[in-house]
């Protein structure tokens, strides 16, 4: 069988288990997902095994080290995927709940219904642990998903694959309702991207050129999040003591996030107070201080910044700085430069506040707040899939919500159109 045939067996599976999904109950899923988290639990030193044959190889490949750490399934790692699949079970269904309903004058009853979205097909680059979070949200969301992992992970997602269908099983849910992609061929990509008789959505996590590999290439729509290249701007009106908080938290809480800040802006009022015990901090962080010419002036640590450092995303420590003489100066830099991700504003001034947050157009926007509260569990969606930076069909982080669609609802007592 060709890659191709391969594939469109599994959409054809994926189809039929997404019909069958529409009868499932919330306490099959809820069930699924215990036993998921049961055989997680009983399974480790199998689970183990085959992700330390994909440690041997990420080494013999040299891999980084930040790929190999976030390759390793831990006992820590796994925990935490027992605890994320036991949260979701125990997550509000989303699937059958109504919007209000309205009459209209001839009697007939109006509303919307939530309902999955079909078959979800994500497309991801080295943590293995995003098998289990991607199947536990699609599957609480009554979606049938077709997951592909990275080459890196193969061994890992197949044993996690098993341990998937065995909480599948034990619910009596269908067995296509997950799939892992057990080719590493990269053509399996190629074929899931242009499969619009089988999947309804792409949600792919991975890096840059992956993403726009697929952005490139895809026929079927996408969730998707391009750079998270993250704002913070310190206002004429903040609290310098609250700003040099949260811009540093915004930084340092961890490097590799999407949510991470990755540009700092300040106004001219304040940055000569402002800046340089800021700029001892992150010195003595380690983080690489890149500044516009003012910013220069006042931090002699600074390096000159270009405008591919107003670009970029790091995900490391180094972080670009620039000196504004105006909150409309802030928003047009991040209009010029973001990615629409995450930026915030640091003012003690509501006017201020709300014009920031009218006029960035991110998918998520703060006051007061580091960007790195990016995350749909700090968002209270107990889980996110990602964080989309789409403006349809789902925005900011994505949970089950946003892992469903509506449709509209009628009811009548023989109301006729005249």
């Amino acid at each position: 069988m060709t890659i191709q045939e391969s594939m469109q067996q599994i959409g054809q599976q994926a189809r039929k288990a997404s019909h069958a999904m529409l009868r499932a109950t919330d306490k099959q899923k809820a069930m699924a997902l215990e036993a998921m988290a049961h055989a997680l639990d009983a399974q480790r030193g199998s689970l183990q095994a085959a992700n330390n044959i994909d440690l041997e190889a990420g080494r013999a490949k040299q891999l980084a080290a930040p790929l190999l750490d976030r390759l390793t399934l831990s006992d820590r790692s796994i925990d935490t995927m027992i605890a994320g699949l036991r949260q979701i079970a125990h997550m509000a269904d989303p699937v059958g709940s109504l919007t209000a309903t309205t009459v209209r004058p001839n009697g007939m009853q109006v509303a919307q219904m939530r309902v999955p979205l079909g078959v979800i097909g994500i497309i991801y680059e080295s943590r293995p642990n995003v098998t289990i979070d991607a199947a536990a949200l699609c599957l609480k969301s009554g979606n049938a998903t077709i997951l592909r992992g990275g080459s890196e992970a193969l061994h890992s997602n197949l044993a996690l694959g098993k341990i998937i269908r065995m909480g599948l099983k034990a619910a009596g849910l269908p067995e296509h309702a997950v799939q892992v992609v057990e080719t590493p061929d990269r053509a399996a990509v190629g074929a899931m991207i242009t499969m619009t008789d089988y999947i309804d959505v792409i949600i792919p996590r991975g890096g840059k050129e992956l993403i726009k590999r697929l952005a490139n290439e895809a026929r079927v729509p996408m969730i998707k999040h391009l750079d998270g290249n993250c704002h913070v701007y310190v206002d004429k009106h903040a609290d310098l003591e609250k700003a040099a908080e949260i811009a540093f938290n915004a930084k340092t809480y961890r490097y590799g996030v999407c949510g991470a800040m990755e540009t700092l802006l300040v106004h001219q009022d304040l940055a000569a107070e402002f800046l340089p015990e800021l700029g001892n901090r992150f010195a003595t962080h380690g983080v690489e201080l890149r500044g516009c010419a003012r910013t220069q002036a006042l931090l002699s640590s600074a390096l000159p910044a270009t405008e591919e450092d107003w670009a970029t995303e790091y995900l490391g420590p180094i972080l670009a700085v620039r000196v504004v003489d105006s909150i409309a100066d802030a928003i047009d830099h991040i209009t010029r430069w973001g990615s629409g991700h995450t930026d915030s504003i640091v003012t003690e001034h509501i006017q201020a506040a709300q014009q920031f947050q009218r006029e960035v157009d991110s998918s998520s926007v703060y006051v007061n707040l580091p960007t790195c509260f990016a995350d749909g569990f700090e968002y209270g969606l107990g889980a996110e899939i990602g964080i989309s930076t789409n403006r349809l069909h789902a925005r900011g982080p994505v949970g089950l919500e946003g892992l469903t669609t509506l449709k509209w609802i009628l009811q009548g007592n023989g109301q006729i159109r005249g």
